[in-house]
């Protein structure tokens, strides 16, 4: 197994949520698995949508990989927003009226993606190959295609690392976004259930965001989860699944 990273960005991104708010079309925040399989996809040169209730090649060939995100250049895990407006004229569009539309639209969003790889398998090796070489078959992009993503060969990173132990209990720095399935900290204090180590440190910060981590096969829509992003160094590790320590740093992330 390899677990490798890259840092993908572009100008722009809109990763397009479900729900609206009237005219304004919202994005997610950060990058989420789904949209990354979509990238992986088109880098492979994998086919995408085809027929209607049928989930993509891409999905079905790679839905297995686990995968870590952590967002770069960022305050405080958020990246800046403009709302972009959008004119529609097109007759079979409108019925004769204009359509107006607008997208919260994320500036420079930047990504380093972990991604842990079966070199044995034909496919996943392709994978690292291209990853490493900056190489796609389909150019990728961040939620629409005049977003262009892309990465240098220069932010290609091959780590050596161990899976988390279930024993281990001290505090850690987790420098990816990781599911929470619990509350970070019990309202009565009790220490085995607080996630997080409070302790003083320079501009702490939380950061919680609700993002798709997988698709529904039957209802053809996002499976949500809850993440979050934080400095704060994380403690009672056997509460998170999925952890893998870099040996080269000694920090961790989270794979799912």
């Amino acid at each position: 197994m390899k677990l490798i990273s890259i840092d993908l960005k572009a100008d722009f991104g809109f990763f397009r949520k479900p729900d609206t708010n009237n005219t304004i079309n919202l994005s997610y925040n950060l990058i989420h698995k789904p949209a990354i399989l979509g990238i992986l996809g088109a880098i492979l040169g994998l086919e995408g949508y085809q027929n209607k209730g049928e989930l993509p090649q891409y999905y079905q060939l790679l839905k297995h990989l686990q995968i870590g995100i952590r967002p770069l250049n960022n305050e405080k895990g958020n990246f800046l927003k403009t709302n972009i407006k959008y004119s529609n004229t097109v007759g079979y569009a409108n019925k004769g009226s204009n359509l107006l539309t607008e997208e919260l639209t994320l500036i420079a969003p930047c990504y380093r993606i972990f991604i842990l790889l079966d070199e044995t398998k034909e496919l996943e090796q392709k994978l690292y190959d291209y990853l490493k070489e900056a190489k796609a078959e389909f150019i990728p992009y961040f939620g629409k295609n005049e977003f262009t993503a892309s990465w240098l060969k220069s932010s290609f990173q091959d780590y050596t690392f161990e899976k988390a132990s279930k024993e281990q209990m001290e505090s850690f720095n987790i420098l990816s976004v990781f599911k929470k399935d619990d509350r970070l900290k019990d309202k009565s204090g009790t220490p085995e259930i607080d996630l997080l180590n409070y302790a003083s440190r320079e501009e702490p910060f939380l950061y919680f965001e609700r993002l798709p981590e997988d698709f529904d096969s039957e209802l053809m829509q996002y499976k949500l989860g809850e993440f979050a992003f934080t400095n704060y160094a994380v403690q009672n590790s056997f509460k998170l699944d999925g952890l893998y320590q870099l040996n080269e740093s000694k920090d961790y992330v989270q794979l799912n």
